[in-house]
């Protein structure tokens, strides 16, 4: 049936319609469906519907409408002290806002028709923050507009360009706050696309070349690569355009670093086996069909695996995680079937000279060559020689090769238990972007906490100054505010906590239970109360990804565990690759911490990025297990267990070697990127990849095989 199937895509004829098949298709799909990055929508909510600060927001907007919409706060600072020319400065917008309003403004402070402008400065007078509201679910592109009209009339009446003036010398500028931020993490990452496509396809390129040698080789698992993105990336935005999907950035970002690390892994497992194959067989096409035998289940498996376990995210409650599920799934899934089916017609098309100019022959077609140009017959090379001294190692002292390699994961997973988390994206951009710069000097010249107040809301009429007082008296409070009346419903009432603390810390997270308890004990119900604001939020956020991290890493290790057995019929083989991969996660996850907080001096990680490292790790191991032990599997058919062990290292060495170097190397590009969570991910799972590569796949499991022995195929025979 595998012979039939290859026949299809390696014929005279069909390996031209195949290409042309795929050809038509990315053509088809690009000319009528809208691009995935057409249909990119950043600020998509991430807490679900029925979270506390959620509902408190609704709430707000219900009984305290004038509250409501969603505020740029432009930071006004001289570090001597904001002048009267200053002053004018901030009434002339303010007037031309209020005369002339932009599009979606709600509210705007009206500065110019003689407010007292004290009131929104700073203690020391350096600093002015202006709070301009638009309303609520504005699109983003929409407030970008907004913030340039305003940088252009306020530059104008400056008389310079005070936004990108140093913040230490003269008048300065900067939009913060949601707005701010918002707009700022789209151009991030935006431009985060353009340098990861042209990042990653240059040190995909370059380390195939430097790998095989072979301009051509080199080329064909891109041509896969990006075949498999003209596919998915119009079927995605088609996706996204009728509100089935939602896709953000960051999704394309790493997306985009899955397709060529993963899509040049599989297209590696098939050309590897073909290149082997060629130097026993004379024919290309009955070497290539061998070759797709020996490979295809392996990556059918390995793909479908990836699949699966991407898929698991979509139980997240997240709403980043669970947006990852299907553009990666999807990506995945059809790149596999492009590794099957285009890859190998273009190596037909090809034949050996896809491997040009070290082509691999046969030893006979070896000595035609060198009789017809009247030269001596080279000696070929051993195949896979430092490969077969490994395999000899760990197969003659594989108890040796068990102690050593899990002291060292061991000790390294330790120092995941370090490991600390934080919850805001702010903190994830460069400290030079125009909205962290503002907030920075906010939390400098203000209150801690006034960067993001509490909002408690309380119903029936409740004792308020009682209420109001109790609050004030803990040690974390710095002052609040006074009570607001609903205008909709009198007996809705808030008012606002200003913290003495940083409200992003963790220390103000915990205050959040602390307040609920306290007034769950005041107003006798939860029913009464909603507490909203950025704290609470976070909050929140914290509450969900421990949910999701509870529920889907167990998803995802059933799993694997499954399609494990499933594909190797064997409990026990299953149980120690399931168990060695979480071992090197656990590793990955350790040494992601020390080079981070002790080299690069980060004193947090984003929270989310255990649950995404586990995903891809664990996926993404599992393939190179498969791949392993397949042939392994294959060869213990025939002969001694220790002999199918000590081959099937030498054997996958090289190809495993050099896919884990590909695809470490392009999460290792998410590092350039100036995006501190993409750059956290990338370290964490290149680190886990390198793991997985050359030390878990080449020793331990080897190892433990040949430990097992017959008891590693239990309960099938070999």
């Amino acid at each position: 049936m595998i012979q039939r199937i290859a026949s299809c895509f390696t014929g005279k004829i069909s390996k031209w319609v195949t290409v042309a098949v795929w050809i038509l298709i990315a053509l088809i799909l690009t000319l009528t469906l809208p691009s995935v990055g057409d249909k990119v929508k950043n600020n998509a909510d991430n807490l679900p519907s029925n979270a506390q600060s959620v509902l408190a927001d609704q709430v707000i907007q219900e009984y305290f409408p004038n509250s409501t919409g969603v505020p740029a706060l432009l930071v006004w600072h001289r570090e001597a002290g904001l002048t009267e020319e200053d002053f004018s400065i901030v009434r002339q917008l303010t007037e031309e806002l209020t005369n002339s309003p932009l599009v979606a403004q709600e509210a705007i402070i009206p500065l110019h028709m003689g407010i007292p402008i004290e009131v929104l400065t700073s203690d020391d007078g350096s600093t002015l923050i202006l709070p301009i509201t638009f309303t609520y679910e504005t699109e983003t592109e929409i407030l970008k507009d907004n913030l340039v009209q305003m940088r252009e009339f306020i530059n104008e009446q400056a008389g310079a360009n005070i936004f990108e003036a140093d913040l230490t010398d003269g008048l300065s500028a900067r939009f913060t706050g949601p707005v701010g931020i918002s707009v700022d993490a789209t151009d991030l990452f935006l431009d985060a696309d353009i340098v990861l496509l042209i990042a990653t396809v240059l040190l995909v390129l370059v380390l195939l070349l430097l790998i095989y040698r072979s301009p051509i080789l080199a080329i064909i698992p891109l041509v896969g690569v990006g075949f498999a993105y003209l596919v998915t990336s119009p079927i995605l935005g088609w996706l996204a355009g009728n509100g089935w999907i939602t896709v953000d950035s960051q999704a394309i970002s790493i997306m985009t670093v899955l397709l060529f690390g993963a899509g040049t892994d599989y297209c590696l497992f098939l050309i590897t086996r073909y290149r082997d194959d060629l130097r026993h067989e004379k024919n290309p096409r009955t070497a290539l069909i061998h070759a797709f035998q020996n490979a295809s289940g392996a990556i059918a498996m390995s793909g479908f695996t990836v699949v699966m376990a991407l898929l698991a995210l979509l139980f997240a409650q997240y709403g980043s995680s669970h947006r990852f599920a299907i553009p990666f799934s999807l990506s995945i899934l059809i790149m596999g079937i492009a590794s099957l089916t285009l890859v190998p017609a273009i190596l037909a098309i090809l034949g050996r000279a896809s491997f040009y100019p070290f082509i691999p022959r046969t030893a006979e077609m070896e000595q035609e060559r060198a009789i017809k140009r009247n030269k001596p017959v080279k000696k070929l090379k051993t195949e896979h020689r430092l490969w077969s001294r490994i395999g000899t190692f760990v197969t003659e002292k594989p108890w040796l090769v068990i102690s050593v390699t899990m002291v060292v994961l061991i000790v390294l997973a330790l120092f995941s238990t370090q490991t600390k988390y934080k919850y805001d994206l702010l903190s994830s951009f460069p400290a030079e972007m125009e909205s962290r710069e503002g907030f920075t000097i906010i939390g400098q010249t203000y209150t801690p906490g006034e960067l993001a107040p509490i909002t408690v809301i309380v119903r029936n009429n409740a004792d308020m100054d009682t209420i109001v007082n109790k609050v004030t008296m803990n040690e974390l409070v710095n002052n609040v505010s006074d009570v607001v009346v609903s205008e909709v419903d009198s007996t809705y009432s808030s008012f606002e906590i200003v913290l003495d603390i940083d409200p992003y810390s963790t220390e103000a997270m915990a205050y959040i239970p602390a307040l609920d308890e306290q007034l769950t004990a005041e107003l006798g119900s939860a029913d009464n109360f909603w507490i909203a604001g950025q704290t609470a939020g976070q909050y929140d956020n914290q509450q969900i990804n421990t949910r999701d991290n509870s529920v889907i890493m167990p998803i995802v290790i059933l799993f694997i565990f499954i399609l494990l057995l499933a594909y190797l019929r064997s409990i026990i083989a299953t149980i120690y690759l399931v168990v060695t991969v979480l071992i090197s996660f656990l590793a990955a996850l350790g040494l992601g911490w020390i080079i981070l907080h002790y080299g690069l001096g980060v004193d947090a990680i984003q929270a989310a990025i255990p649950l995404y490292a586990f995903v891809f790790l664990i996926a993404l191991g599992e393939d190179y297990n498969i791949f392993m032990i397949s042939g392994i599997w294959k060869k213990a058919k025939t002969m001694p267990l220790k002999q199918a062990v000590k081959e099937g290292v030498a054997e996958t060495g090289e190809v495993i070697s050099s896919a884990g170097l590909i695809l470490a190397g392009t999460f290792f590009v998410l590092t350039q990127v100036p995006i501190t969570i993409l750059l956290q991910f990338g370290v964490i799972t290149a680190i886990g990849v390198l793991l997985d590569t050359f030390i878990v796949r080449p020793f331990l499991v080897p190892a433990l095989t040949v430990v097992c022995g017959k008891w590693a195929f239990w309960p099938s025979k070999r």
